[in-house]
């Protein structure tokens, strides 16, 4: 009678202990790491006003009369720069967004990747996609699918189109597709697609100024992304629509000239 007693007394004991163990192991599981979440409000601006589309009204620096009527653009690898060395890539569910003015729930991106508590010196992006994401047929449903890059061309996706138009030297309001995607090298002087023996990336990695800022545990903090347009005619190169005509797609020149103006066309502040 006592041995059954013991033995009851001692599966009780052990199936408590037991219980008691997977219940801390599993309230250690659960318990969340400290961080915050955060979220992007894009818009899009010429001189520091907000973007009038379908408005001749603007003048770049080489003199050129245009208007925007189209902007549609991606951003992937957003990456935010801790004090400590510790970087955090966005990552989950969505790591490449696109946005498009025409669009406006395009412009607010909610991460919901957890950012981690501390203090960042900085933020970055890849403005277009990397050579490892600029994959064809990536998406298949607009309005994403709508950007893809001709495959003869090298395939992929456009960075960015922006359209519009411009006043030419003749007086005349003509249409221009400021595009950015893979870039061709050709055989010769003309842009005849059996020539192509190279395509060139350029995609542009943007390393936001003035972007340092703290995260505090279960803080919701919300940025302010802008696109200075204008930024895109003028810095280090000025860009001259009489000089690049309407379309550049197969002008590596051209898109070069884009790209390299690209690194300060952004800029974000904490709202």
């Amino acid at each position: 009678m006592k041995n059954s007693v013991y033995k009851i007394c001692r599966t009780l004991i052990f199936l408590l202990l037991a219980t008691a163990v997977t219940m801390c192991k599993k309230d250690d599981k659960e318990q969340p790491a400290p961080g915050g979440t955060m979220s992007f409000t894009i818009d899009h601006r010429v001189n520091g006003q907000a973007l009038k589309q379908n408005e001749l009204k603007y003048i770049n620096a080489a003199g050129n009369h245009y208007m925007v009527t189209d902007l549609m653009y991606f951003i992937s690898d957003i990456t935010f720069y801790r004090s400590d060395g510790m970087k955090k890539m966005i990552s989950a569910e969505r790591e490449i967004f696109y946005v498009d003015e025409n669009l406006p729930e395009t412009k607010t991106i909610h991460f919901t990747d957890k950012i981690p508590v501390g203090t960042y010196d900085s933020i970055s992006f890849v403005f277009g996609l990397s050579e490892e994401k600029n994959k064809s047929f990536l998406f298949v449903n607009p309005p994403e699918v709508l950007m893809g890059w001709p495959e003869i061309l090298g395939g992929g996706y456009h960075y960015m189109m922006m359209n519009g138009k411009w006043e030419d030297t003749s007086g005349a309001v003509v249409p221009f597709n400021f595009h950015l995607g893979r870039g061709q090298l050709y055989h010769g002087t003309t842009f005849n697609t059996d020539s192509i023996y190279a395509f060139v990336p350029n995609f542009v990695s943007v390393h936001l100024p003035a972007s340092s800022f703290s995260m505090a545990d279960q803080e919701t903090a919300v940025f302010n992304l802008t696109m200075n347009i204008e930024q895109w005619f003028e810095n280090p190169h000025v860009y001259d629509h009489n000089h690049w005509g309407g379309a550049i797609m197969q002008n590596q020149a051209a898109m070069n000239t884009a790209k390299e103006n690209g690194w300060n066309v952004f800029s974000i502040i904490k709202n």
